[in-house]
């Protein structure tokens, strides 16, 4: 009998059994490791491992759109670069299931030729954006998306992340008071 992961009701599917092995097997590295947040960290998730892999990326986007399937999303999105095969692989799973999500890219910095865009994709005022991303630590990249997302007219729908390191990244989308969902923790990967 397979095991089976049951997020607080979230999915009760093998799906996040597997990912969470996926994960473990194919990006989960120790050592010495500077996260994006400046702390330092003996491990490092490399979730680019599995989400710009093929199955990997079918796993994440099944999971991520059983998440948000009852928030009402018009689009999907997050910071470059994370966020963009997850918000990506969501679409394509959506578009499978007869449902319409934008997919949105946040850039880290607008581009200094053509359009000057700070957000690309189909971005309406009002449209009711989830922000994924691949490992929240503190949140800080994720909040950065939220804030141009929310400049430019979007109404934030909540966040969801492939993991969560539990170092405060919930507690910082507490705060806000915006819905929050980790798929896995690290707690989670920690077990055998």
């Amino acid at each position: 009998m397979r095991r089976t992961l049951n997020m607080g009701g979230m999915m009760d599917t093998p799906v996040l059994e597997q990912l969470r092995r996926t994960i473990k097997t194919n990006a989960w590295r120790t050592g010495d490791f500077t996260l994006a947040s400046g702390q330092k960290s003996d491990y490092y998730i490399d979730l680019k491992a599995v989400t710009l892999d093929g199955q990997g990326s079918v796993m994440v986007g099944e999971a991520v759109y059983h998440a948000i399937r009852d928030w009402n999303a018009d689009a999907v999105g997050g910071m470059e670069l994370g966020s963009v095969p997850i918000s990506t692989a969501v679409c394509l799973v959506a578009a499978q299931k007869g449902v319409k999500l934008s997919n949105i890219i946040v850039r880290k910095q607008a581009k200094d030729h053509g359009t000057g865009k700070g957000i690309e994709g189909a971005l309406k005022p009002g449209a009711r954006v989830v922000v994924v991303e691949d490992v929240v630590s503190t949140g800080g990249s994720s909040l950065k998306a939220i804030e141009a997302l929310e400049a430019a007219g979007a109404v934030i729908a909540g966040v969801v992340a492939i993991v969560d390191r539990e170092m405060g990244g919930a507690r910082a989308f507490e705060g806000r008071g915006l819905r929050y969902r980790p798929l896995l923790t690290v707690s989670d990967l920690r077990r055998e």
